[in-house]
């Protein structure tokens, strides 16, 4: 969307000093494109024998059927040992999988080798989850469900949420760092203004994720204005939406529709044909899918090819990965349709055009001299939440 200027700029770091690994799920079972699976998994655990159990379970350092842990916070699971018993499967949450992909996930602190229980106590309908760039990609991600930072191609990055407490409370941002640039600008500055101004400019270097800044009222109107559109596109319309309920959509006549419909079972291939704009998968068509949309990498990914592998391909015979659908789900096709209208809003040029940031903006420097920067450490660890009591390991009551 913009060239960045390095030199000076402050870093992403500084500006949004919390931040959180990526989740470490241990087992892949866990996590899947189609919520009926994960249940079928879960029927599969309980009804095996203890010994059978262990090996589905795929115990690792951090897990093993009898571990103890509490409770994922907002979850109502039970934190009695899995070795001694089985109940009802956890009800699957929508979780964002990757830059661009949306899967579901047994909330089940037992089965969570690194679940991250921080991002979860404030996760909520008002927070926006910034992915730091991972190696080859063009800038940074964004999301409204709680991301497990899966990168499709290379080492994932940290999480950042906009907001530190539930609610929209408390701006994960260097404190002062709004005033200050209210005050530069002469204008009120929100967190949702300054992470909009940061989808619009920020962009990998050698140093970090940088975010150049500007002192000029007109190019901070267009720079949030651009990444307010792209935090609409990125959250599949749930934030900064233009109007009360707006999703995002292409222009008639340029929406994709099912031409032909898929084949029983689950397709073999997907192919793209350009000149037709048709999208293939198997004997089944989906037109008209632009260029943009097909050509939209993540990693150096095609997001469209990777979407499609994670709901095609078998898992080794014998493991509860293996349990798939044995077709298509008819929402698989309703997901399909939306994710070619993001990717191609956001392959469009109003979307990805250069954002021109001048001198003479806040640096680094400037920061400091104003005393926005270096953020307090107490900024870089997460808030105590004490708005509700957490069930620990063995049903006993957690302390926060």
């Amino acid at each position: 969307m913009t060239t960045p200027r390095p030199d000076g700029a402050p870093l992403l770091d500084d500006l949004m000093p919390w931040s959180v690994a990526p989740l470490r799920l241990g087992r892949a079972w866990i996590a899947a494109p189609d919520p009926g699976a994960l249940r079928a998994r879960w029927a599969a655990l309980a009804g095996a024998d203890p010994a059978t159990r262990a090996a589905l379970f795929c115990p690792t350092r951090s897990r093993t059927p009898h571990s103890a842990v509490p409770q994922l916070p907002g979850q109502a699971t039970p934190t009695g040992r899995l070795a001694r018993e089985v109940g009802p499967c956890p009800e699957p949450v929508r979780i964002a999988h990757g830059p661009y992909d949306e899967q579901w996930l047994l909330p089940d602190h037992r089965l969570v080798d690194a679940a991250r229980p921080e991002l979860w106590r404030v996760a909520d309908g008002h927070q926006i989850h910034l992915l730091d760039p991972a190696p080859g990609t063009d800038g940074p991600a964004f999301s409204a469900l709680l991301p497990d930072g899966h990168s499709p191609g290379g080492r994932p990055g940290r999480i950042r949420p906009l907001y530190r407490r539930p609610g929209g409370l408390e701006p994960n941002l260097a404190p002062g760092l709004l005033g200050h640039l209210a005050d530069r600008l002469g204008r009120p500055v929100s967190a949702e203004d300054f992470l909009a101004w940061t989808a619009a400019v920020a962009r990998p270097s050698r140093a970090g994720t940088t975010v150049p800044l500007t002192a000029s009222p007109r190019l901070w109107e267009e720079g949030v204005a651009l990444g307010r559109r792209a935090l609409w596109l990125h959250t599949r319309g749930a934030r900064c939406a233009p109007a009360p309920g707006e999703r995002p959509r292409l222009p008639g006549g340029r929406r994709p529709y099912v031409r032909a419909a898929l084949a029983p079972g689950l397709p073999g291939s997907l192919e793209y044909d350009p000149a037709e704009e048709t999208l293939r998968l198997g004997t089944g068509r989906i037109s008209p899918v632009p260029v943009g949309a097909w050509e939209f990498r993540a990693g150096g990914v095609r997001v469209l090819e990777s979407w499609f592998a994670e709901r095609t391909e078998r898992g080794e015979p014998g493991t509860l990965e293996a349990v798939r659908p044995a077709g298509w789900p008819p929402e698989w096709t309703s997901e399909l349709l939306e994710l070619i209208t993001i990717l191609a809003l956001l392959a469009e040029p109003a979307v990805r055009r250069p954002l021109p940031v001048p001198d003479g903006g806040p640096d680094a420097a400037g920061l400091r001299r104003a005393g926005v920067l270096p953020p307090p450490p107490a900024s870089r660890r997460p808030a105590t939440v004490l708005g509700h009591q957490e069930e620990g390991p063995e049903g006993q009551f957690a302390l926060l």
